[in-house]
């Protein structure tokens, strides 16, 4: 019995190759495949509140990888590996790592400069590794928690809350942070920080 997924507006559809890449065989609907990447998700949150990171450690694509295995790692044996198929978001294949070394340049002249405020430094961080879409799947999600690790840890501001519910659930939660993400994509973050901090 094979993997059988339904999909929501915003949501990257996993490749049948990617499929293969299952690490627990029992699973076979979406809501199993989500308890078992919620729990891995959890312990990743766990390691990253019993650590801290350095800046100079945050910005390297070693560690965007890393925060990815830690999240997806017991789930999915492509955690941690950039995606090797273009998806119907994201900058091709081909152009990953270069637009994450792009991004990680960036982040480091906006604090050098003080571009932006720190809140706007780890949203922006975030919503550009989702338009890179470095990963098969997961790419919201691990972008929200480098935006956490990012705004406690390099600027030891309190995590955001995301709009306080769950947004991987369709619903007019997840519809405002969809919203956010599309002023985001023409470049006004002011509703996509607005978002992050109910």
């Amino acid at each position: 019995m094979g993997l059988t997924l339904d999909y929501i507006e915003g949501q990257t559809p996993i490749d049948e190759d990617e499929k293969e890449g299952l690490l627990i065989s029992t699973i076979s609907t979406r809501g199993e495949l989500n308890e078992f990447e919620q729990e891995n998700i959890l312990q990743a949150i766990e390691w990253t509140l019993k650590n801290r990171f350095s800046k100079e450690e945050i910005l390297t694509e070693e560690f965007l990888f890393l925060v990815h295995r830690k999240m997806f790692g017991e789930v999915w044996e492509w955690a941690g590996k950039k995606r090797r198929t273009n998806k119907n978001i994201g900058v091709d294949k081909y152009q990953i790592s270069t637009e994450v070394i792009k991004l990680i340049d960036d982040c480091r002249f906006w604090i050098v400069n003080k571009t932006f405020s720190s809140d706007e430094i780890a949203i922006r961080f975030s919503h550009r590794i989702v338009q890179i879409h470095i990963f098969p799947n997961g790419n919201g999600r691990h972008s929200r928690l480098v935006a956490d690790i990012i705004i406690s840890n390099m600027f030891g501001g309190s995590v955001f809350s995301w709009g306080s519910a769950d947004i991987s659930r369709a619903g007019s939660v997840r519809s405002k942070y969809l919203e956010a993400i599309h002023h985001a994509d023409a470049g006004d973050y002011k509703a996509m920080i607005e978002f992050a901090r109910t």
